[in-house]
């Protein structure tokens, strides 16, 4: 890969941006790369959490300034141009939302800039660390634009809707101190490397419990989030029906025990009917 690096070890796989010469901005071959990765580590099932990190000054500068430029051949001035500016958009947020979809947690370390669609891509992680020079910023509106790959419908499930106006309107930053206040990140670190050390250990221990236990957890935290309780309720006893091990069970507490790692099935390898 070119727009990225990744290493996969003791079941933990470390996605790293790549390209710092360019602050990791994401042009036609980032979005390429991200997607065949995020589809290939889902599909095989052997790591059983990722972390995503980056390299230089900044975690992502968003948007490659080349896209936007590019932007203005797309053909509005017919129905049908327009129908391809959905589609094409529609593309492209359908890799970030394979962060939020993949069988495993995704956990974001970022520092510096996280800046247009590196916010698209940070609120679909699971987990998100910062360094304590990081800020985040909705530069779409400073360029003329909305936030379109996920900003805007996923961060105010994640902080107060006054802050997500305030940012989205006035294309502020939002230092990483206020963001732990508003809950957007887990924790701050002083530096990049103990930010990802952490990063880095929390994968370790999410990879020491059952894949599949930790699948079904995901499944439900994602649905009570968009559903009625009664709802969540009802999907609760679904996945629980559905993934019950009670060998599972023996070999966690056994393992706790006997203060020794746990072994498990990975999850199972997916099939694809492109392949039949």
């Amino acid at each position: 890969m070119q727009c990225f690096e990744l290493t996969e070890q003791d079941h933990i796989a470390h996605l790293v941006l790549n390209r710092p010469e360019a602050m990791n901005t994401m042009h036609p071959l980032f979005w390429r790369e991200l997607d065949d990765t995020l589809t290939r580590l889902n599909r095989e099932g052997t790591a059983r959490a990722l972390v995503i990190s980056s390299t230089g000054k900044h975690f992502s500068a968003g948007m490659a300034l080349e896209t936007f430029s590019n932007a203005i051949t797309l053909d509005d001035s017919s129905a049908e141009g327009r129908a391809a500016i959905f589609d094409s958009l529609a593309d492209i947020q359908s890799t970030f939302t394979k962060l939020e979809t993949m069988r495993i947690p995704v956990i974001a370390a970022i520092h510096g800039g996280c800046i247009g669609g590196a916010v698209d891509m940070v609120t679909a992680c699971c987990i998100r660390y910062a360094t304590s020079d990081a800020f985040f910023c909705i530069q779409e509106i400073n360029i003329g634009m909305v936030a379109d790959v996920g900003t805007l419908q996923r961060l105010p499930k994640l902080i107060p809707l006054g802050v997500v106006k305030e940012l989205a309107y006035t294309g502020r930053r939002l230092p990483a101190q206020k963001a732990l206040a508003y809950g957007l990140v887990n924790e701050v670190f002083d530096s990049q490397e103990a930010m990802v050390a952490a990063a880095l250990k929390c994968a370790q221990e999410i990879a020491a419990k059952p894949p599949v236990a930790i699948w079904g957890t995901k499944q439900v935290i994602h649905y009570t989030r968009d559903h009625s309780v009664e709802d969540a309720l009802k999907q609760m006893g679904w996945i629980q029906g559905a993934i019950w091990s009670n060998a599972h069970v023996r070999e966690a507490i056994t393992a706790m025990k006997e203060k020794r790692a746990g072994e498990f099935a990975p999850l199972a390898a997916l099939g694809s009917f492109r392949e039949l």
